[in-house]
């Protein structure tokens, strides 16, 4: 399997450009994102495209390192008991409806996020909620 990071260098696009049938657009390889606990409340989107937090007290979110306007960044966020406290979203967050989701109170939510303009506007997704492990 290749592995692509997000730093975008010469030899991450190389490989990217191999991966991919020529005249098909089909990858022959899997894309492989960086998993990253946050420590605090910032998602520093150079660190991977899935992260995992446990939500223990009142929480604000941040996001740092987008991609400039006109490319897109995207990440997953695996949370696990965000209702039961208040999560705050970053400045920009847009969801459908206008209305942020109810969160698992304890258990496991997951989230998807994207921005195409550096930041200033985020779209959030719903990607799962309670999720449970297999009985």
């Amino acid at each position: 399997m290749t592995e692509f990071s997000r730093t975008n260098t010469t030899a991450e696009i190389s490989k990217l450009n191999s991966a991919i049938q020529p005249n098909t657009g089909t990858f022959t390889a899997a894309v492989i994102e960086k998993m990253s606990a946050i420590a605090a409340s910032d998602i520093n989107c150079n660190l991977g495209g899935l992260f995992t937090k446990t939500i223990t007290a009142n929480t604000t979110f941040t996001v740092s390192n987008p991609a400039s306007s006109g490319s897109v960044t995207s990440f997953i966020l695996e949370l696990t008991n965000g209702g039961a406290f208040v999560v705050t979203w970053w400045s920009g967050m847009t969801w459908a409806g206008g209305i942020p989701p109810s969160l698992t109170v304890s258990g496991v939510d997951l989230l998807g996020f994207v921005t195409r303009d550096g930041g200033t506007i985020w779209r959030g997704f719903v990607l799962g909620s309670n999720i449970k492990a297999p009985v």
